[in-house]
């Protein structure tokens, strides 16, 4: 019975982990179709800072969400460098919502 207990728990925490996997690279998949990793990667700064910079910069902040999603719709300069981000007016604001929270749990 506790094998069998042990089994179930195991199992289940497999499948969550999968399920967060899943979600993780469908998160990655929509920055890659909007054009977002063109310019950024998850450990490495490209032309943009790496997205794990980016999370532990945002880390805890309070409604950075919402800040950094306007960011990515407007475009800025000089937040992390002389290269300015150029606005994202055609990538929906629930994708890039979903982004940057996905982003923000790296």
């Amino acid at each position: 019975m506790k094998k069998m207990k042990v089994f179930v728990l195991a199992a289940s925490t497999a499948i969550l982990s999968l399920g967060a996997v899943a979600t993780a690279s469908a998160d990655q998949a929509l920055a890659t179709q909007r054009g977002c990793m063109a310019c950024h990667q998850l450990d490495t700064k490209v032309v943009g800072p790496a997205y794990k910079e980016v999370a532990a910069k945002y880390k805890g902040q309070d409604g950075a969400v919402d800040m950094l999603s306007a960011k990515v719709k407007a475009g800025g300069k000089d937040t992390w460098g002389p290269i300015p981000m150029p606005p994202n007016a055609h990538v929906s604001d629930e994708d890039i919502k979903t982004i940057v929270a996905w982003i923000l749990t790296l």
